[in-house]
């Protein structure tokens, strides 16, 4: 399962709820953007070395041309009908080119891309 960013910042924060979802599947993915969101959330260095450890139990998945593309179709589709941002589209088409499911809080913002199997997460 690809997880979304507010699903990690949960559980960076503490929400057992959100901890337990990561600790119980088996094949924890994490796009790049979503790395890229949480470092650019760091107050301060210690911030960024506990983000870093907690990264060490996820598959990263760097952005590739399929990637790309496919977020950016996402942004031609849907931009003008539901509240869908670039980094949103490129973590969707990310769980889509790895064929997984997307685990977010913010499952309004994508529940509209229709191959997108998404399951939506409450803290």
């Amino acid at each position: 399962m690809v997880f979304d960013t507010d699903v990690l910042i949960w559980t960076l924060r503490g929400n057992e709820k959100a901890a337990r979802v990561i600790e119980q599947d088996g094949d924890r993915l994490v796009s790049i953007i979503s790395c890229m969101e949480l470092y650019r959330g760091a107050r301060d260095k210690r911030e960024m070395a506990v983000i870093r450890r907690f990264l060490l139990d996820f598959e990263t998945i760097p952005l590739s041309g399929e990637i790309s593309y496919r977020g950016c179709l996402y942004m031609e589709q849907y931009a003008l009908r539901i509240d869908l941002t670039p980094l949103d589209a490129l973590i969707a088409a990310t769980a889509m080119e790895r064929q997984q499911l997307l685990c977010t809080g913010n499952a309004k913002h994508f529940r509209q891309v229709a191959e997108l199997d998404v399951r939506a997460f409450r803290p």
